[in-house]
């Protein structure tokens, strides 16, 4: 589907409570891309592939696209519940290529999703250099935040601005999410206030993803994506635990789409397996 007009691919990254969609268009040799569509939906106990489904027609009908005017479909995340994809690429090559497209300055992303978070380092075309990851244990992800938002009776989105007010923060427990949460029911019965607590948690958080991130060896400008990009009071606890780190320099970074960046890297990889796949040399290829 290589036209002299450019073709278009989808990207969908499928995650344990939402679905982020995203629509690329390429110029014929796969350069110029730009980031025409970007959806997020959650889940909420629905179907997921009708999610997935849903997000994809509304892509095309957006821009008045037919399914086969889509040169190359790719997921990430849990790809495999799409049963309409063409390819797939793991999370990591993802995020990469998509922190990249939104902001080339960074050589470092960190990425927060629901259940897991992973500091990468990555070079200046999203290859990734080395990495590292938390363990099962939930306390440094978004879902162990809604957990505890949802105990103190805070909604989800008011939490990152309400922590903000915390003036005298008492951070919980790094290694385990039970531990953590028991120690949030101790600080309530102790008539902490909702955003100290919430202030402590955040910087808790980052400080076991600071750690990632010096494991992994980053410096400089660092991008984080995922959902708890859109989460202020951790952005900013990222910055103060960095702060304190002496053998850490790192700037930390958002972008408008962070949350997007898995998909938008997939579509990106897409678009550069469609070119492979019409033959094409591989420096024009890797253009996309």
């Amino acid at each position: 589907m290589l036209t002299t007009s450019g073709f278009h691919t989808i990207g969908i990254d499928v995650g344990c409570d939402s679905v982020k969609t995203s629509l690329m268009a390429f110029a014929a040799d796969g350069s110029q891309p730009r980031l025409l569509f970007k959806d997020l939906d959650k889940i909420r106990k629905r179907n997921i592939k009708q999610v997935v489904r849903s997000a994809f027609e509304r892509a095309l009908l957006r821009h008045g696209l037919d399914e086969a005017d889509i040169a190359y479909i790719a997921t990430t995340g849990e790809g495999e519940l799409v049963d309409f994809r063409r390819g797939h690429f793991f999370s990591m090559t993802a995020h990469a290529r998509g922190a990249i497209f939104l902001d080339p300055s960074v050589r470092a992303v960190v990425d927060c999703g629901a259940l897991h978070a992973k500091a990468m380092l990555i070079d200046e075309r999203s290859k990734v250099l080395a990495y590292r990851m938390t363990s099962q244990c939930a306390s440094g992800s978004g879902q162990f935040l809604e957990n505890i938002a949802r105990y103190l009776g805070v909604a989800i989105d008011d939490i990152g601005e309400l922590s903000l007010g915390g003036d005298s923060p008492e951070q919980v427990s790094g290694i385990c999410a039970v531990l953590a949460e028991t120690d949030v029911i101790n600080m309530v019965s102790r008539g902490i206030s909702t955003a100290n607590i919430l202030r402590g948690i955040h910087l808790s958080m980052a400080k076991r993803l600071i750690g990632l991130m010096r494991m992994v060896k980053t410096s400089g400008d660092v991008l984080v994506t995922g959902g708890l990009a859109r989460n202020p009071g951790f952005i900013a606890a990222m910055q103060e635990m960095a702060n304190q780190d002496k053998r850490l320099k790192a700037n930390i970074k958002v972008h408008p789409d962070s949350v997007h960046a898995g998909a938008i890297g997939a579509a990106l990889w897409a678009g550069y397996r469609h070119l492979r796949l019409q033959g094409l040399p591989m420096a024009q290829a890797q253009a996309a």
